[in-house]
């Protein structure tokens, strides 16, 4: 005993700090371990300030403040995550503010070099905040009849944060991707007067109409794992574990999805049984649809809304927001809007490249260089930008190059026109601006028990990093559908002239089905030459420039399914996602068209059931699909005035 404490203690001290037993022996060692450990801080470029803000209804939000050092009369830029604000705040462990920001949704280089006081807070019910956790909490309303949601809560944390941080000039932003974008959209309702600027990048806006978690009727069952995930517990330790390598043969021997739903225990979780009990556009969806929200309140707040023309989960939300709030703009100073050749939140990392297609340069640093930077600067720091920020900030695929516009669709700066222009699905596979006039029709069978992949399989699991693909699959060449024979296929001749669209390419299929219920996948895709130059493995290419899917018990009302009448030529009409984009000479335009896009979206069995998540085995039914010549989508081409 003597021997191992001299070199710290005496042999009494020592015998002072050991448990002795009745015996005279030692039961423990002094534990080498802090009640608490207080970190010096030595060396940090930033202090962190880990506070619990309370709410108007005595809830504390647990927030996580990074003030640079040497902070003085800087601007706040804070973001409301469901995500851990630890998490989001710190990245590494070294001593500098931008290492400890790297990471999800942190516009690093422009937190950093413009000085911001740096605001994460964890939404109320998820991880170091205390309350509940509702999955896109309503505003207060019908369905939600309590005295606070995120508008609330965003006023009260920052009514706290002007009293509480002295280094600030007392004007705060909020930016966030995805549910964090949804989050600065719920801030302007009855907004705090210190609140000077919202960027909503890639937010949920309507999740079904062409947000997360249906488009137009067909339910996006990949992301049930993120359901089981987000909702299931207060810190995500509970994972969703995967049975098969291929997600595609994991959900077609499941069968619906609410037989995959009830096997995992998904049935347990309060969100996931809110969307199986509402698979149709009813109350309970539009009343959360933030852009009809939006359109009823008066602009207050400067806005960037951030779209990614590639959005593999919200393609839908800012332009939505932006159709609804822009006309309510008439002075031009409070809706803005930048676009660019991203996946979902692409912009705020490396982004020369999408998958195979190369953009030539890295468009994520241009937006934050010329954009992003210089429109927080213009609203939390009073800087005048040496440019002025155009209304929209387009990139046009194609050419690659960017546009500054006034407003969207426009098409160019000045001089031209968007007008719409029918191309037809003609005989034989043709796609030409002059049919319509053959009354013939194309035809193919749709069996569910072996649906299109929405990509080449193996269909892995919804991720990011490693052998996770999952944010390119909409830059996939679809040569692997074109291939099918229950894929129909349309092809241009050969473009002797750049062919420009700008805008939303709308589908106007007239089909017939000998089911009941149909879906319909229409793809507009850009068609490389069969060799390029410098690029072997581009030969033939197959972009796809919008593509969409459309649950056809729809047809006649969004908000009542209804079956279809077997071998009736019907009309299906919906549009497909925004595009800016060049069909460059020596390309052609293609059209696909198909009836599952698996196992992205869920089956529909093409028998018509009340509910498709609990769709029976029985249901699921061959199908032959036929669509007429006379069928079209329209294109918003770009001519000179």
């Amino acid at each position: 005993m003597k021997k191992n404490c001299l070199l710290a203690l005496s042999s009494a001290a020592c015998l002072c700090l050991l448990s002795i037993n009745a015996f005279g022996q030692a039961t423990s060692l002094p534990s080498e371990t802090p009640k608490e450990l207080k970190p010096t801080f030595y060396g940090y470029n930033y202090e962190t300030r880990d506070v619990m803000i309370p709410m108007r209804d005595g809830v504390k939000l647990h927030t996580v403040i990074l003030v640079p050092k040497g902070a003085k009369n800087a601007g706040m830029l804070m973001t409301r995550t469901p995500y851990s604000a630890m998490a989001l705040t710190n990245n590494s462990h070294s001593a500098h503010m931008d290492a400890a920001l790297y990471g999800y949704d942190n516009a690093v280089d422009v937190i950093v070099e413009g000085g911001y006081i740096r605001v994460v807070q964890d939404v109320r019910g998820k991880y170091g905040s205390e309350g509940d956790y509702v999955m896109n909490r309503p505003l207060h309303g019908p369905l939600n009849p309590t005295a606070v949601d995120h508008s609330t809560d965003t006023y009260d944390t920052i009514d706290w944060l002007v009293k509480h941080v002295p280094e600030s000039n007392g004007k705060v932003g909020i930016i966030g991707i995805s549910y964090d974008g949804f989050t600065p959209l719920m801030a302007l309702f009855h907004p705090h007067p210190a609140l000077k600027v919202s960027v909503p990048m890639n937010p949920m806006v309507d999740g079904w109409m062409g947000d997360d978690w249906f488009h137009n009727g067909a339910f996006r069952q990949e992301n049930m794992s993120y359901i089981y995930e987000q909702d299931g517990t207060r810190d995500n330790s509970q994972k969703w574990v995967t049975t098969n390598f291929d997600d595609y043969d994991m959900f077609l021997r499941a069968g619906s999805a609410g037989d995959l739903g009830k096997l995992r225990g998904l049935d347990q979780v309060g969100f996931w049984n809110k969307i199986t009990a509402h698979p149709s556009y009813d109350s309970f969806w539009q009343q959360q649809a933030m852009d009809k929200l939006l359109a009823a309140e008066p602009l207050k707040v400067p806005m960037l809304l951030v779209a990614s023309l590639w959005d593999q989960e919200d393609i839908y939300g800012a332009m939505a927001v932006y159709k609804a709030l822009k006309p309510k703009d008439t002075a031009g100073d409070k809706v803005f809007l930048a676009f660019g050749p991203w996946y979902h939140g692409q912009e705020i990392g490396d982004s020369s490249n999408l998958g195979a297609i190369k953009w030539g340069s890295d468009t994520g640093a241009y937006f934050r260089r010329n954009v992003l930077g210089p429109f927080l600067a213009k609203y939390l720091k009073d800087e005048t930008p040496a440019e002025p920020i155009a209304p929209v900030t387009a990139f046009e695929s194609g050419t690659n190059r960017w546009e500054q516009l006034k407003t969207w669709p426009m098409g160019c700066a000045s001089g031209c026109t968007v007008q719409p222009k029918p191309i037809y699905l003609g005989a034989a596979g043709s796609l030409s601006f002059a049919g319509g006039k053959d009354a013939g029709f194309e035809e193919y069978v749709s069996d569910p028990a072996k649906p299109v992949p929405y990509r080449a399989r193996p269909t892995l699991q919804v991720g990011y990093e490693g052998i996770y693909t999952w944010p390119r699959w909409l830059v996939d060449d679809q040569r692997e559908a074109s291939g099918r024979t229950d894929v129909l296929t349309f092809t241009s001749d050969v473009l002797t002239a750049p062919l420009k669209i700008s805008g939303q390419p709308i589908a106007n299929l007239m089909a017939a089905t000998t089911g009941s219920d149909v879906d319909w996948v229409v793809k507009l895709i850009d068609v490389y030459p069969d060799e390029v130059a410098g690029q072997a493995e581009m030969g033939g290419y197959q972009l796809g420039v919008a593509m969409d899917i459309f649950r056809g018990r729809y047809r006649e009302s969004l908000e009542t399914a209804k079956a279809i009448e077997p071998g009736k030529k019907l009309a299906y009409r919906f549009a497909l996602p925004h595009a800016n984009h060049v069909f460059l000479p020596g390309h052609r335009v293609m059209v696909q068209v198909q009836s599952s896009w698996f196992p992205l979206y869920d089956r529909n069995p093409q028998t018509f059931v009340p509910n498709i998540f609990f769709a029976k085995s029985a249901d699921y039914k061959k199908a032959t699909e036929r669509v007429y010549h006379d069928s079209f989508v329209e294109l918003p081409v770009v001519g000179k005035e």
